[in-house]
């Protein structure tokens, strides 16, 4: 079975043209916007850090074995790309051991941005959102028809598809996650394992979002939506939709969701359960398989806000800047407005094999 480029409806009409994106890892540049700032004192060391063309966990441990500290004592908030420019946070615990210099670090691939004590520890998810500046190279379409679609996510958002990296190369993760719930992926470490499940639940999701497209109603409200609070994961059902919930979702307090799959109720009910149910129905084996290795029924947003969405031509260059919540996939905008084709990736800056 082949997952690699699995179609996905289109929210507003399709791609206003095509072009090439990461040429270069200047051309996709992702900067992290954080929660939390140095306080100045504390056994912990926050590190703004600008890596190029390597790995978020590859520059941690790099961190760990310079600070002479446990991988675990490093953390971050997330995971950016690695073909590309990402300024992003990191925390080190020192406990007590001599703060090491930082500086010498630095290379072509990592710089360090600033530094400073902490008193807590870098949590996953610990940030607001990032900003992405991407070019897209030779743009070769309709201005016009780009401008209107621009406009039309400015204002409704973007259906919060889970990005091709998450996926792997070809679909290579949803490949293992087949063959981890058949049982016949006999050497599996934890890490991997994780990345296979999360593929698994991120491809259900998609499908149930694919749907609400087909259906002309991914930006509608149901009844039975379970909604999920802007910028928090707490989510209430609502069994029916009154003017009071249309106009919260109108100005972007509320969210739709669909499902990340697990063990327990689906969360929702009435209309928007028997969507999802037709969504999903030839796809019992992921879902037992899922329920198995026992993770627990969450649910995501639907439609991800974006703010401060921006264009410009360059000569035959597009550029696009923009800012989406944590966990959103840029190239879930990125598709709406061009068909792009990404470079073959450069060889890995990190020592690290470039893998799918």
């Amino acid at each position: 079975m082949s997952f690699e480029n699995e179609p996905l409806p289109y929210a507003f009409g399709g791609p206003a043209g095509g072009g090439l994106i990461r040429a270069v890892p200047e051309d996709f540049r992702v900067d992290e916007i954080p929660v939390v700032e140095p306080e100045g004192t504390g056994e912990h060391i926050l590190l703004e850090i600008e890596k190029r063309g390597t790995n978020t966990d590859w520059v941690a441990k790099l961190l760990a074995r310079h600070a002479a500290v446990r991988p675990v004592d490093v953390s971050y908030a997330g995971l950016k790309d690695r073909h590309a420019v990402t300024r992003q946070w990191f925390s080190v615990r020192l406990a007590g051991r001599p703060e090491p210099d930082w500086t010498a670090l630095e290379d072509d691939t990592l710089r360090i941005l600033r530094s400073g004590r902490h008193s807590r520890k870098l949590r996953t998810g610990a940030l607001r959102g990032n900003r992405f500046a991407l070019w897209v190279r030779g743009f070769d379409g309709d201005p016009g028809l780009l401008g209107s679609r621009i406009e039309a996510i400015a204002r409704e958002g973007i259906p919060n598809y889970f990005g091709p990296q998450r996926f792997g190369h070809g679909g290579a993760n949803l490949e293992r996650a087949l063959e981890l719930f058949a049982g016949r992926l006999r050497r599996c470490s934890r890490a991997k394992r994780g990345i296979y499940l999360s593929a698994a639940r991120s491809h259900l999701f998609n499908r149930v979002v694919a749907q609400r497209l087909a259906l002309g109603g991914w930006n509608r409200l149901y009844d039975g939506e379970c909604f999920q609070l802007d910028g928090s994961r707490s989510t209430f059902l609502a069994e029916g939709i009154d003017d009071v919930l249309r106009e919260r979702f109108s100005r972007g307090d509320i969210h739709p969701t669909a499902p990340l799959w697990g063990r327990g109720p689906g969360l929702c009910g009435g209309e928007v359960a028997r969507m999802e149910e037709r969504a999903l129905e030839a796809l019992g084996v992921w879902r037992e398989g899922l329920e198995r290795a026992g993770l627990g029924m969450e649910r995501r947003a639907l439609r991800a806000p974006v703010s401060g969405l921006e264009w410009a031509m360059e000569g035959a260059d597009l550029l696009l800047e923009f800012t989406l919540p944590k966990g959103c996939y840029a190239t879930a905008l990125l598709r709406e407005c061009v068909d792009f084709r990404e470079a073959p990736p450069s060889p890995s800056l990190d020592g690290e094999p470039v893998a799918g």
